[in-house]
């Protein structure tokens, strides 16, 4: 696991010819709506995606984490089907109703069902390679999700650059990033994290607690602010030594929710003495949700260290697809 972290800047690379060199045509088709269907690590991206894009898209956005599609799919929607395996069973449900609704459908994955129906229907994917743990390979996924709504028409090829300059921030940082991810982590490791974030990186907060949840073994959870500041923060009363709050900012966050934060952090405080504030670099939304992706990708993997863990093992998930499959 620590040699696929260090390798997401080369894999961002890899992912970018990938796309380059994939031809897509939707006939100058003009869609009503998107809808991105996958789960876990290869589902995590169409979060990350259609927050990253919301302020440019001309279409919605949605991200389906079901067998089942959304109602208003019909045969003016794009459904992009993410898999990395290609057999993820609610996915390949899925990609079968979008096939019956009519939608024009595009896939992302390595192999599998996928593909075989992919190729069946005479429908476009991208292939890209495969043997790893899906989560590991999020820069595949990703930046693939970004050509097809650049192909489709629903946003331009602004990423492109933006992509190419998240590579060299990484690579630049590199060395920084692991030693930040070392301190943090040596504080979080025995604590339950709890992670936030301004509304708009909650894909990538979500990312990070999955990382959390599959590398490190642990349990912890996630808000976003300023919808935190109407429900969750009221909870924030009682001493509890055992929460370790992570809060990702960036220098671009609205003024507003800025000082939302500097708030909550007050009313925290009262609680735990363990509030973590880590603030991402570079010059768009894009390379700061690479950054915050890939730094706490390097604190899960630092965390499961500390606790003496296989970060790659993932034994309890694949005892239920082993129980569904007798089914």
């Amino acid at each position: 696991m620590e040699q696929l972290i260090a390798n997401f800047p080369k894999q961002i690379e890899e992912a970018i010819e990938i796309g380059r060199t994939t031809k897509l045509n939707f006939n100058g088709k003009i869609f009503s709506n998107v809808v991105v269907s996958g789960l876990g690590g290869s589902g995590i991206g169409g979060s990350i995606v259609a927050e990253i894009v919301s302020g440019e898209a001309s279409a919605p956005i949605s991200v389906n984490k079901d067998y089942f599609l959304p109602a208003f799919v019909n045969e003016n929607s794009l459904v992009i089907i993410s898999s990395y395996s290609g057999n993820t069973e609610e996915t390949v449900n899925a990609m079968q109703q979008a096939i019956e609704k009519k939608a024009t459908v595009v896939s992302i994955t390595s192999g599998g069902k996928v593909v075989e129906f992919s190729q069946k229907n005479n429908l476009p994917y991208i292939l890209i390679p495969g043997g790893m743990p899906p989560r590991s390979c999020l820069g595949y996924s990703l930046t693939q999700l970004f050509f097809v709504l650049n192909a489709a028409g629903i946003i331009s090829n602004r990423f492109e650059k933006e992509l190419e300059k998240s590579v060299v921030l990484l690579n630049k940082e590199q060395t920084r990033i692991q030693k930040l991810a070392l301190r943090v982590a040596k504080k979080l490791y025995k604590k339950i994290p709890v992670i936030y974030s301004a509304t708009g990186f909650e894909g990538v907060t979500i990312r990070f607690r999955q990382q959390i949840n599959e590398n490190a073994k642990m349990l912890c959870w996630h808000n976003v602010i300023p919808e935190m500041n109407h429900n969750e923060l009221v909870g924030w009363v009682d001493k509890n030594k055992k929460l370790g709050v992570v809060i990702f900012r960036n220098s671009t966050d609205y003024s507003r929710t800025q000082n939302r934060i500097e708030n909550n952090k007050e009313v925290i405080a009262g609680c735990t003495s363990t509030i973590i504030e880590l603030f991402s670099k570079g010059k768009s939304k894009l390379e700061n949700s690479i950054y915050l992706i890939h730094l706490g990708d390097w604190i899960s993997l630092y965390m499961a260290q500390l606790r003496n863990v296989d970060a790659t093992e993932v034994n309890v998930i694949d005892r239920l697809k082993g129980a569904l499959a007798k089914l």
